[in-house]
């Protein structure tokens, strides 16, 4: 059959590119060994499509990782670029996507085009299905899902000429298919944490370890303040001859992004920026103060102009008010309930979500616990507070698909078609909340069950969370894809 090139037809492709179910329990069985030939066979895949490492220095990248806040960073920073490079053209690579997979690429905080992203993305696959030999018997022809991703953005970003490039790491760092660009301009880690330990080793020591695999030889390796593992992060930098630097704290400032834990992620930003734009030679006049914790003037306005769909976001459509959070940690939750129930805001409809391995019923406390809090109020008086609670799956339609966009094959079949994770987190409630109303409590089998029950429950504050592919695909569902851009 003779190929569309369309959009939709470049969306089926990647989706054969995806790890399912099975594929990410033998990485966790094989403890994360997996990994070892990804960036040799990066390199190859790079080859294929007619690059060199080297080509990669051309896009001027900031690069970051971390477990918390480098999305967040990577927003602080696109946005300090971009009003510092007039004319200039600024690239930003991050992941997960809300609604649509062209919202990983963007340029100048708009997403790539369905056009731009179908034209690269056949250019890409075109040039890898003519060279089929792969560099071991393992290695896939088709990188998988979020290799092939990376490899379609370096394209975009070259063939577009980008002037800076803000690109976020996947997971971990060393082994990630973001880590062949030879010379980055400056390097940053967020805060450390412990998040994929399957892959990554199961103390903060051994994640730092792998996330430190990003400092390179001679390029600025920048860190926030870590609780523990910052002593690994200076060995490693040092090993790799990397220049090594903790950032402070900078005072408080209005920023576009609540939560006092974004101040961290700004800070590293603010840094980050100072390197780049003093290494690149644009003029900008860096603080007035012998102090490095403050911030240069021109970097006020920005930070307070960072959007970062999908984390921490209030929008309004007619008489719902959508409090929209993709918070999946404890941590993050804490935040996420600190800016949900404060001020005016009185979320009382809930949709959650959060995927099996996480235990829903310490994130639904968490929630409960510093929304009683914020608002001074019994934990059983604010979940009473709540008209409607809804646990769905992250399937965005009653008919059982997904959007193509949002397809995910990670999910065990199994545990969709009983909805167990719904069915439990539904239980977990009702344990929290034993005087709450059983009849009031759903568990939905997709999203757009979850929006109509809330469209049917009239006037309400809607609070989504517990995943961020649950927020993008009420956004999706819901029709709020004019609060996916970043501008």
């Amino acid at each position: 059959m003779a190929r569309t090139k369309t959009y939709s037809e470049a969306i089926s492709l990647l989706n054969t590119c995806q790890s399912n179910a099975a594929t990410i329990e033998a990485i966790r069985k094989s403890g994360g060994r997996l990994n070892e030939h990804a960036v040799a066979e990066m390199h190859d895949y790079l080859r294929k499509i007619g690059y060199k490492p080297d080509d990669l220095n051309k896009l001027n990248v900031v690069h970051i990782t971390g477990t918390k806040g480098k999305g967040s960073t990577s927003a602080f920073t696109e946005r300090i670029l971009r009003t510092h490079i007039p004319n200039g053209k600024i690239g930003l690579y991050t992941s997960p996507h809300l609604c649509a997979v062209r919202e990983r690429i963007r340029i100048n905080g708009e997403p790539i085009s369905e056009e731009i992203f179908a034209k690269y993305f056949f250019e890409v696959w075109e040039k890898l299905e003519a060279d089929p030999k792969t560099l071991t018997p393992q290695t896939p022809q088709f990188p998988i899902y979020f290799r092939l991703l990376t490899l379609l953005a370096f394209h975009v970003f070259l063939s577009e000429s980008i002037t800076a490039t803000v690109l976020e790491v996947g997971i971990g760092g060393l082994y990630d298919s973001t880590n062949i660009v030879p010379k980055p301009i400056v390097t940053g880690i967020t805060s450390l944490g412990l998040d994929h330990t399957a892959v990554l080793g199961n103390t903060i020591e051994e994640i730092a370890r792998n996330k430190a695999g990003i400092y390179k030889k001679d390029v600025p390796a920048l860190s926030v303040v870590q609780d523990k593992g910052w002593e690994v992060l200076k060995e490693v930098a040092e090993k790799n001859g990397a220049p090594f630097e903790v950032i402070p704290t900078i005072p408080p400032t209005p920023l576009g992004l609540p939560g006092s834990h974004q101040l961290i992620n700004a800070s590293l930003a603010v840094a980050l920026c100072s390197k780049f734009l003093s290494i690149q030679k644009y003029p900008f006049r860096p603080s007035s103060s012998s102090s490095s914790s403050t911030i240069p003037e021109s970097f006020v306005e920005p930070l307070a102009q960072t959007r970062w769909p999908g984390r921490c976001q209030l929008v309004k459509q007619g008489e719902t008010t959508w409090l929209l959070d993709g918070a999946h940690t404890i941590e993050s939750l804490r935040s996420c309930a600190e800016w949900a129930f404060a001020e005016d805001k009185k979320p009382d409809v809930l949709i959650f979500n959060c995927s099996g391995g996480r235990a829903g019923e310490s994130l639904l406390n968490e929630l409960l616990e510093t929304g009683s809090k914020v608002k001074e109020m019994s934990r059983e008086d604010l979940g009473r507070r709540f008209a409607k609670v809804v646990f769905c799956t992250n399937v965005t339609y009653t008919d059982g698909h997904f959007k193509s966009d949002l397809q995910a094959t990670a999910i065990d079949p199994n545990d969709l078609s009983q909805l167990a994770t719904q069915n439990a987190l539904r239980e977990a409630w009702l344990k929290l909340n034993p005087d709450y109303n059983p009849d009031n409590v759903h568990a939905v089998p997709s999203i757009q069950h979850a929006v109509k029950i809330v469209r049917e429950a009239g006037e309400r504050q809607v609070l989504v969370a517990g995943s961020l592919h649950l927020v993008g695909g009420v956004m999706e569902v819901a029709g709020l894809q004019d609060a996916l851009s970043m501008v």
